[in-house]
């Protein structure tokens, strides 16, 4: 039996061998894919703020705001000024609403003056309740956006100047009350000191508050052991990626039994004393090589060409059996799937065009385009339906979350009911045209 099983495998091979087209799309497209997806997300990454972006600057105000937005926004690659030119704001919208700056601040003229004064009003009237408050004097400031920059850029830009206006503002006012507050304490002293008002003297306050937070917060990925990897492009595109390749495998894998069913070889081969169950496993095994060769292709590719690219490193990480096994289940789910189309269609263009389809389908809605938790509430419900959304969260809590086989055991026995489920299709259909001669 492990002879014809071994027979069976190795015509297999010299078959998919011999169809150097079919090989080189099942190897070179996942590959050129994760590649050009990784850089071109990684770019995205950068506008959302993971690195500095360039932000013009319009300075009209030339007061001590401006200063302290270049000092405090130290993240941000602020241009005042293009070939010794100062910006004006006709300039700033043009270079903005062109792609060549991600947002502009304007600062109108005033409102370093204008601020000060309505906050000298806010101080007088916490000090006085007859003083009123003289609102309106500050101009706002406005912050413009570069029309294709997304939403989370654009909030984090927001509230980032936010924060440095509130801070500015602060202690402002902070300088206003050590200036104010003597005056004021020595007036009302002095109307009830009758006769000794003249000796009444309150000295100067001094108000010195420091900026830095008391209370801090510390951001981390949360990890049982500690070993939690930070989400990137590189670690989730690559088994992405990857499984899509994989999955790929079923146009090739359906092609060679329809071919060989038109062609009446298979017919050839049962009138042997040879089991439909060993000429099939015989068909998984090597499908499943060849699904093992393309993860390894996408591993070797993201630990060593991609840094050549200016990308991090793939890392593996520690528990490299579990995710053998998931690549394992994750092959048996897509050769299964090959001979369940390869069974049921009856010409090849009908298994490519399937098979296409579906790889791609179950591929988006998965996560592998883009990752389930951006998608809309219906999209992350349909998500639960995908193999390869399966195998790529099996993936993702190996080498993000650092679990182990016991994490991703749940994702585990959905491949295999799938591939079980698919393969018993695959069986029933060809019992009953064994039976009628269809």
């Amino acid at each position: 039996m492990f002879g014809k099983l071994f027979a069976t495998l190795v015509k297999d091979l010299l078959l998919l061998w011999r169809d150097r087209a079919g090989l080189l799309v099942l190897f070179v497209m996942p590959a050129v894919l994760v590649v050009i997806i990784t850089l071109v997300q990684n770019n995205v990454y950068k506008l959302m703020g993971e690195t500095a972006a360039r932000v013009i600057l319009v300075d009209q105000d030339q007061g001590e705001l401006g200063k302290q937005i270049i000092e405090r926004m130290s993240r941000v690659e602020m241009v005042t000024a293009i070939a010794g030119e100062t910006i004006s704001e006709e300039m700033a919208i043009d270079l903005v609403a062109g792609g060549d700056f991600q947002a502009g601040i304007i600062i109108p003229a005033g409102t370093t003056s204008g601020m000060i004064a309505e906050a000298e009003s806010e101080v007088r009237s916490s000090l006085t309740a007859d003083t009123p408050v003289k609102k309106g004097a500050a101009p706002e400031l406005r912050i413009l956006f570069d029309p294709t920059v997304m939403g989370g850029f654009r909030s984090a830009m927001q509230n980032s100047l936010a924060m440095v206006l509130m801070e500015y503002e602060v202690r402002t006012k902070i300088d206003l009350l050590s200036r104010l507050l003597p005056e004021y304490v020595e007036t009302e002293m002095k109307k009830s000191a009758g006769n000794f008002a003249e000796y009444i003297k309150v000295p100067p306050f001094d108000l010195k508050m420091s900026t830095d937070p008391i209370l801090k917060v510390r951001a981390a990925s949360a990890s049982r052991d500690g070993l939690a990897v930070v989400p990137t492009p590189v670690q989730h595109n690559v088994p992405a990626w990857a499984l899509f390749g994989m999955f790929f495998i079923v146009i090739p894998m359906a092609g060679s039994l329809i071919k060989e069913r038109q062609e009446e070889t298979l017919s050839r081969l049962m009138s042997m004393p040879v089991a439909y169950s060993v000429i099939l496993a015989g068909k998984i095994i090597a499908f499943m090589l060849v699904c093992c060769a393309q993860f390894t292709l996408i591993y070797l590719l993201g630990r060593f060409v991609l840094p050549l690219l200016g990308l991090e490193s793939f890392r593996l990480g520690p528990e490299w059996e579990a995710a053998l096994i998931v690549v394992l289940a994750a092959s048996l789910a897509a050769t299964c799937y090959g001979i369940m189309l390869g069974t049921i269609c009856k010409t090849y263009e009908q298994a490519s065009m399937f098979g296409s389809i579906s790889v791609v389908a179950a591929s988006a809605i998965g996560g592998v385009m883009v990752p389930v938790y951006a998608m809309p509430a219906i999209m992350q419900k349909l998500s639960v339906i995908s193999p390869i959304g399966w195998g790529l969260k099996a993936f993702l809590n190996i080498f993000i979350r650092g679990g182990k086989v016991s994490a991703v055991t749940g994702e585990l026995s959905l491949l295999l009911l799938f591939s079980g489920a698919t393969a018993f299709v695959a069986w029933l259909i060809f019992s009953r045209r064994a039976t009628t001669g269809s």
